[in-house]
């Protein structure tokens, strides 16, 4: 790889690779009148001199020394993602986002996946501080584990996204307001019976949701009952198994809000196989509205979680200093969207 010079630009003379001196040179400008204006960093100037030396440069064939400059300034403009798992659509949904926030501000984003293990958030995070990354956003918090303030105690800078232990910096949905707005929903359609496919209790989101759900049940005084929530891992096929168990109770619900889309799709099929009909026999309203829930052939009534604000607040807490004690936890509200899953209760079912 080629050296760079104590002024911050490329060494001169390294062969086979342009340097900013070659391309100052050609423009017939400094090279620190280049180096600013390639820094994709600040915004982009327009004026006649701007667009020659871009020009110029992309003649040329230069390209910017990423790892050098990062040497320069101190840090790497890495961030470490750590997530669950990718063939969870949502958390694919939040890295990408992480992603594109990561672009607008210069940095890159690499991920580490744990299947929602707490020992393995440890290791992915020591991977990636060893390879150097400048902080870490997690959406693998857990209500009992300690992980984050062990973070704290070393100074490791890091936010929470989706998912917080009420303490670290959080970037989060209001999941308690998507939990009362799904459940407020199926009761505005007559639904009584209202099963609930909770997630597990370690993920602050699934409690918010349930929290949610019974805010709602007792606005409408409607009696909470426990054989009603069924707790799942967030998984298609969980999803399946506490929509068989919600149809054996007596009476069987009228609808069913399923913490998350996964869940929400594996108690369509479920239901299906049962030969129950979707929304004839029971609604259903999932949570995150992830792409496919829309193509279904019974499209799903879902909470939008706003990923891309989720995602740019995550790295604004990972890089504002200070931060308020009463601003560290940042929550962005869901919006409900109405499809074919959800319909009015029958009168003679009331």
């Amino acid at each position: 790889m080629e050296k760079e010079d104590m002024a911050g630009g490329p060494a001169r003379g390294t062969p086979g690779r342009v340097t900013l001196h070659d391309v100052a040179a050609a423009a017939g400008v400094s090279k620190s009148t280049v180096s600013r204006i390639l820094d994709e960093r600040l915004p982009q100037s327009d004026s006649e001199t701007a667009r020659r030396v871009r020009q110029v440069a992309a003649g040329l064939g230069y390209i910017r020394d990423v790892s050098a400059a990062s040497l320069r300034r101190g840090k790497t403009m890495t961030i470490g993602v750590i997530v669950p798992r990718l063939t969870d659509t949502a958390m694919a949904m939040l890295y990408e986002a992480l992603t594109k926030a990561c672009v607008r501000s210069g940095r890159f984003a690499i991920v580490a996946t744990t299947d929602d293990r707490p020992k393995a958030d440890r290791v992915a995070a020591e991977t990636l501080l060893r390879r150097g990354v400048d902080g870490l956003v997690l959406s693998t918090a857990r209500q009992d584990d300690d992980f984050p303030d062990d973070l704290t105690r070393r100074g490791v800078p890091h936010v929470l996204a989706l998912r917080t232990d009420g303490r670290s910096l959080s970037s989060v949905g209001d999941d308690m307001l998507g939990g009362y707005l799904a459940t407020r929903h199926l009761l505005d359609l007559g639904h009584r019976h209202i099963g609930l496919i909770a997630g597990p209790s370690y993920a602050s989101s699934a409690h918010g949701r349930v929290e949610g759900y019974k805010q709602a049940l007792a606005e409408a005084g409607v009696s909470q009952d426990p054989a009603y929530i069924v707790e799942s891992t967030f998984g298609i096929e969980s999803g399946a198994e506490a929509a068989l168990a919600l149809m054996r109770l007596d009476p069987k619900p009228t609808a069913v809000f399923a913490v998350n889309d996964n869940t929400a799709i594996g108690a369509l099929s479920a239901l299906a196989r049962m030969g129950y009909a979707v929304p004839g026999d029971v609604s259903i309203v999932g949570y995150n509205d992830i792409p496919i829930v829309s193509h279904l052939p019974t499209p799903l009534t879902t909470l939008r979680v706003p990923f891309d604000q989720i995602a740019s607040v995550a790295l604004d807490l990972l890089t504002e200093d200070p931060i308020a004690v009463s601003d560290r936890i940042r929550v962005s509200a869901p919006t409900l969207i109405p499809r074919r899953s959800t319909a009015r209760l029958p009168s003679k079912r009331g």
